[in-house]
């Protein structure tokens, strides 16, 4: 049984850098001619790329850092317990257990000690059990998922932070010849209000109609200029009698909101927020209600703003009216949003700007945010090194070092890959080996550490014996396989090259893996062996491009499908029998996507299909 690492595997950015066009002539659907055994046809078919830094937290010891957190659980105060379930989730990922990484993430949804808190993980969740809509449908319909999936009603979870009456109890001291109401002129209009009761809305008010002012000792007071209308002022006055607001217009409760927080007049305030919170009902409501959030300091609307992006991820991230919004914030915007969840917050957009594209200009401003949001230095770690990664994806070399500088300065030693990248691309080929070299004899060696090391070899016999001490630290590591696979078929040495690419193969259902293989069997002219992991990757990855991001998968499995045997649907149940029975996963998720394009019924291929995919993503765990 295999073991399925989409995070690493399925990933456009991590594409083989192989030239098709010599071997396959698109526009005719017809295989080349091209003497599929020479020298430089097999150069420009099988090529390897340099393994990907991984944006991940890769600590040196694992057991320790996890041991370290379970310690920390036990003794931490509940309101730090999400922080360390985020460290934990960060060091699954960047183990590549899809399994563990969601139990952290619902861990820190069920102890989440904050509204936030809860809005965030619960965002999270959905985001990563994205695509499983069909199971999240049939676990709500039996009261399973469904808070997690639901939207929270913000306005109930935060607690009233409003002050009570300023006046209660006190005996105020007004001239005797001074009505107890006094009028607020709005243009042409005037409102009557009860003095008393209007002082109680704030201590503006108080001064204003009780102290030293000339207004206290006036019936007349005109608000012509305070950016409020006889409407807004009505409702004012019926507030302060009453204590309610009615239900009003967005505009309207836009424009009292404003007048509230000029006056201070907190009671108002709340009660504004909490009904401009009941009006977020589409991403457009929240992209124009998030800017007066903000501004205003009103955190329930902020947050029913943020909870509408969250929910619509990854699409909303495609808007770049809310791009705009969340990466332009301070400290300050921060905490009115989202409290003091922001680490978590800016943890969960970065990583989906990053799955969108990487090297993008909004990736790296939303990680510029979680730099920003770091309060210590395992979090600094995890935010220099992926903001590292997104600025050498840009190729800005020089801000990557940098960066990369500081997460190895916290500690990251897994960012020096990022310093030796950029000095073979600067050509210090020979400083990024000392680098390496340096690493693996103060800490204790890694195989990544013997991997990268193997690309600054100056001979091929030192980056085969790096490579091999690789495998023998970390056999998961993809690469040193590749490698050593695609040298032996370029010497000729078909079986050897398919025993080794097999390896990993046998254990490790890695797209990259079965795309190199792929390639093999095209220069053997093996077609049926061919087809089969094409669609192997297409059941995996049904976008997925080969050969450098540049021909779609689907359109290699139709070229090659011309020179395989068509088969009878007896012919494909069959297959599919010899396959299940044999244990051959890559077979039979091959014959199955054949099946599904086919006319037969779905419904027990869809089953057999979620078995073999739930089989490789766990296989490894019980080994």
């Amino acid at each position: 049984m295999r073991t399925f690492f989409p995070s690493e595997s399925c990933k456009e950015t991590h594409l083989n850098a192989l030239n098709p066009q010599s071997w396959l002539q698109v526009e005719r659907g017809k295989l080349s001619k091209v003497s599929p055994h020479s020298p430089s046809s097999l150069e420009s078919l099988i090529k390897v790329p340099d393994p990907p830094i991984l944006p991940f937290f890769k600590p040196v010891d694992y057991v320790e850092v996890l041991a370290q957190i379970h310690k920390e659980l036990e003794s931490c105060p509940p309101y730090e317990r999400t922080n360390l379930y985020l460290l934990q989730f960060q060091v699954f990922k960047g183990l590549g257990d899809i399994k563990l990484m969601r139990r952290s993430l619902r861990l820190a949804w069920l102890k989440a000690s904050t509204v936030h808190e809860r809005l965030v993980f619960g965002a999270w969740l959905k985001y990563e059990k994205r695509g499983e809509e069909l199971i999240s449908d049939l676990l709500s319909s039996c009261g399973k998922c469904s808070k997690e999936f639901g939207l929270v009603d913000i306005g109930f979870e935060l607690p009233s932070v409003v002050s009570s009456s300023l006046v209660d109890g006190v005996v105020v001291d007004q001239k005797s010849n001074l009505s107890g109401t006094v009028s607020f002129k709005i243009g042409d209009e005037k409102i009557t209000c009860d003095r008393q009761k209007m002082a109680t809305l704030s201590p503006p008010f108080r001064s204003m109609l009780h102290g030293c002012f000339l207004e206290s000792v006036s019936e007349d007071i005109d608000l012509s200029k305070n950016d409020i209308s006889s409407t807004g002022m009505k409702v004012i006055s019926e507030f302060s009698s009453t204590g309610i607001l009615p239900d009003l217009s967005t505009e309207l409760l836009l424009e009292i909101m404003v007048f509230s927080s000029k006056f201070c007049c907190e009671n108002l305030k709340d009660s504004c927020d909490r009904k401009l919170a009941k009006c977020v009902l589409s991403r457009n409501d929240a992209v124009e209600l998030m800017e007066y959030a903000l501004e205003e300091n009103c955190p329930v609307l902020a947050a029913s703003c943020l909870q509408v992006f969250l929910q619509e991820l990854p699409d909303s991230l495609n808007d770049e009216r809310v791009v705009g919004l969340l990466t332009s914030v301070n400290s300050l915007h921060r905490s009115i949003m989202v409290g003091s969840s922001s680490f978590s917050l800016y943890c969960l957009l970065s990583q989906v700007a990053m799955d969108l594209d990487p090297g993008s200009d909004k990736s790296a401003l939303f990680l510029e945010q979680l730099v920003d949001s770091a309060e210590n230095s395992r979090q600094k770690m995890v935010a220099y090194h992926m903001l590292g990664c997104v600025k050498l994806a840009k190729k800005e070399y020089d801000e990557a070092k940098r960066v990369f500088e500081v997460a190895l300065s916290e500690g990251h030693v897994y960012s020096v890959i990022g310093l030796t990248r950029i000095g073979q691309i600067k050509g210090e080929k020979l400083e990024s080996f000392k680098k390496l070299s340096s690493v693996i004899s103060e800490y204790t060696p890694l195989g990544w550490m013997y991997q990268e090391r193997s690309l600054y070899c100056e001979n091929n016999e030192k980056r085969w014996e790096d490579l091999e001490k690789a495998t023998e630290l970390d056999p998961t590591l993809t690469y040193p396989y590749m490698y050593r696979a695609a040298s032996l078929m370029k010497n000729q040495n078909v079986q050897d090259s398919l025993a080794e690419i097999n390896k990993i193969l046998g254990f490790k259902l890695a797209v990259e893996c079965l795309e190199l293989r792929f390639c093999f069997y095209l220069v053997l002219e093996d077609y049926q062996s061919a087809i089969c992991d094409v669609q192997a990757i297409l059941t995996i990855s049904p976008d997925y491009r080969m050969f450098e991001g540049r021909v779609p998968a689907t359109q290699f499995q139709t070229l090659v499908r011309e020179h395989v045997p068509n088969w009878t649907t007896a012919d494909y149940w069959l297959q599919l029998y010899d396959r299940w029975s044999a244990v051959d996963d890559i077979g039979s998720l091959s014959v199955i996507y054949q099946m599904l394009e086919s006319e037969t019924a779905k419904g027990v291929l869809y089953f057999r299909q979620s078995l073999l995919l739930l089989s490789c993503s766990t296989s490894s765990r019980r080994s």
